[in-house]
């Protein structure tokens, strides 16, 4: 066990709008490289980019790895203004000006629970970076959760399911 140790995690979210599937992305650095995918339906692109973050935190915890700090690195604005936005969601209880539930709130409140019990650096990358020598795991999380959302889509339309 290492207490020294900083696991580094990329994400991604990816969703077709149209037919509202979506695909998650987490590549792990831990021990070793560990990649962490799935879909969802009748889904979003925020909830596909919260959803690969808290599965990545989950295979952190449910590991028991030791660490002294997780850094997670996302495209998504959403996702790392959480830590800001934290207090001010927890004293209006999640809701809205109109008093309706914020969208996601169930996997919002999840990640706020990460935050609160887990070190994360959440580190903001660009999107759709270009492909350069140096390796970027956010490039590759991104082309896997779309190649993801194509294949459920294809298989679908193959299907005639939508």
């Amino acid at each position: 066990m290492d207490n020294d140790r900083i696991i580094e995690i990329y994400t991604d979210g990816s969703c077709n709008p149209k037919y509202k599937i979506g695909a998650w992305v987490a590549i792990i650095f831990v021990d070793e490289k560990i990649i962490l995918d799935g879909y969802e339906n009748n889904t979003t692109h925020n909830s596909m980019e919260l959803l690969a973050s808290i599965k990545a935190l989950e295979f952190i915890e449910e590991k028991k790895y030791s660490y002294k700090q997780i850094k997670l690195y996302t495209d998504s604005q959403y996702l790392t203004g959480l830590t800001d936005r934290k207090e001010k969601l927890e004293n209006k209880d999640f809701l809205t000006k109109k008093g309706t539930s914020i969208q996601n709130a169930d996997l919002v409140k999840k990640i706020i629970q990460y935050i609160e019990k887990l070190n994360i650096e959440f580190i903001k990358v660009k999107a759709h970076l270009k492909k350069t020598d140096t390796t970027n795991f956010n490039i590759e999380v991104d082309k896997l959760s779309r190649k993801i959302v194509r294949q459920c889509v294809d298989k679908l339309l193959k299907n005639n399911e939508i």
